[in-house]
Parts: C-alpha cells; sequence; structure tokens
C-alpha cells in the first residue's frame, strides 16, 4: 500500500487552514513538505505535525512554543519530549484555570448589572 501523501490543496482543504498559514507553518520550519518542482507534498511525518500544531494551539500554546516542542523529539527522543509536555501542559492548565475564574468572575459581575437593571425596571 503506497505511503498517504497529501498536496498543499488538500492540505489545506484536510486541515482547513487558508494557503498563507501553511506556508508560514513552512517558513518558520514547522513543516518541511517534499517539493517536486514548484509543487509540495507533505507525507505522513508532516500531517502528524499539523495535527499537532493546530491541537497546540487549540489549547492556546504559541507557535514558538510548539515548535521548541517538536525540536525535542528530533534531538532527545519521545521520553523527553513527552516530559517537556507535561511541563507545557501544567503551566497552560494553570494559565487557563485563572482565565476561567477571571471570566466567571466577569459572568458573575454582569448578570448581577442585568438583573439590577432589570429590577429597576419593574
Amino acid at each position: 500500500m503506497a505511503e498517504q501523501r497529501l498536496s498543499f490543496k488538500e492540505m489545506c482543504a484536510r486541515f482547513d487552514v487558508t494557503p498563507r498559514t501553511l506556508r508560514y507553518y513552512e517558513y518558520i520550519e514547522l513543516l518541511t513538505p517534499e517539493r517536486e518542482g514548484r509543487s509540495r507534498f507533505y507525507r505522513p511525518r508532516e500531517i502528524a505535525r499539523m495535527t499537532l500544531i493546530l491541537r497546540g494551539r487549540r489549547f492556546g500554546f504559541s507557535l514558538e512554543e510548539i515548535r521548541q516542542w517538536l525540536l525535542i523529539y528530533e534531538h532527545e527522543g519521545t521520553e523527553a519530549q513527552m516530559r517537556a509536555w507535561i511541563a507545557l501542559a501544567d503551566r497552560q492548565l494553570s494559565e487557563l484555570a485563572e482565565q476561567k475564574a477571571q471570566l466567571d468572575e466577569t459572568i458573575a459581575e454582569l448578570q448581577a448589572l442585568r438583573d439590577e437593571t432589570d429590577a429597576s425596571l419593574g
């Protein structure tokens, strides 16, 4: 069975990203597609990396954090990468919990003001 390979256009469609985003990820060396003339092709390694990049972005990590994390695998292997992931995740979980607390406080304050305003009308 042939190894999966996606064209530039297929990669954009599969991950719902713009061509500009995909080119930028290549520019900052998050992805390194195979080139044949002017065409770019993405093999399973690049497809897996793109999945990790987008997941990392969804979790709130910067592209530089993601790039550094991916480099750990290349230089130090899986175990070092997993240890780094735990440290990054712990930090991000703490940051997200703080943001959630601030958001909960803002929602409660807005709800109270809304309810006061409603009560003053009736």
